[in-house]
């Protein structure tokens, strides 16, 4: 196995880790036994934790980036787009109810931590932040597209911090319809555009 290979394999192991039993819980001792390397290897490529989240943190947003152009090639409409992230919750229910949301679940525990990474983690909430904003500009919401964004973000979080303290799937659904219900009435509210055309 390659360097390149041998790093990735690490980084790929720790975002694991990290997700099901938190940064403080995860030693170098956890990553280098699960990709199976010694602990001289595991040094010659990462000298400290903070270097690994890093990585880990690197890693996360390019998988979040790549999903998110796969959800603007895959969905022709913002509505349709929008539904891909409120869907999230379904496709990812069993590793939620477990695990809960592996950004909110990193972003919440740096931040009980104060770790320095804390910042450069919650860039994560800004990327999708930043999309579901300009979905909604797309729908003709500008005047409120943050708001709304930042409603449907805070909702999801709650949706899946709730699913993992009750494991019920069951609440992950029915929260996930009622998504989808306020997202149709935020359709159906006129936008910017159809406002000022009637005034």
């Amino acid at each position: 196995m390659g360097d390149k290979q041998t790093r990735d394999h690490i980084v790929d192991a720790a975002d694991r880790l990290f997700y099901e039993n938190g940064y403080e819980h995860t030693s170098f001792a956890h990553i280098a036994e699960s990709v199976k390397i010694s602990r001289g290897n595991f040094y010659y490529h990462f000298r400290s934790k903070d270097e690994i989240l890093d990585a880990v943190i690197t890693l996360r947003l390019a998988n979040t980036q790549r999903m998110l152009e796969q959800w603007e090639q895959e969905a022709q409409t913002p509505i349709e787009r929008i539904r891909k992230f409120i869907d999230m919750l379904i496709v990812n229910q069993a590793p939620i109810l477990r695990h809960g949301c592996p950004v909110g679940t990193l972003c919440t525990e740096l931040a009980k931590l104060n770790h320095a990474g804390r910042a450069q983690a919650n860039t994560l909430f800004t990327l999708f932040r930043a999309w579901l904003k300009r979905q909604f500009v797309a729908l003709g919401r500008k005047s409120d597209a943050d708001a709304l964004a930042m409603h449907l973000l805070g909702r999801s979080q709650g949706v899946a911090t709730l699913a993992n303290a009750l494991g019920d799937q069951r609440f992950v659904r029915r929260e996930v319809q009622q998504l989808h219900t306020w997202l149709e009435q935020v359709v159906s509210i006129p936008s910017d555009s159809e406002r000022k055309a009637k005034a």
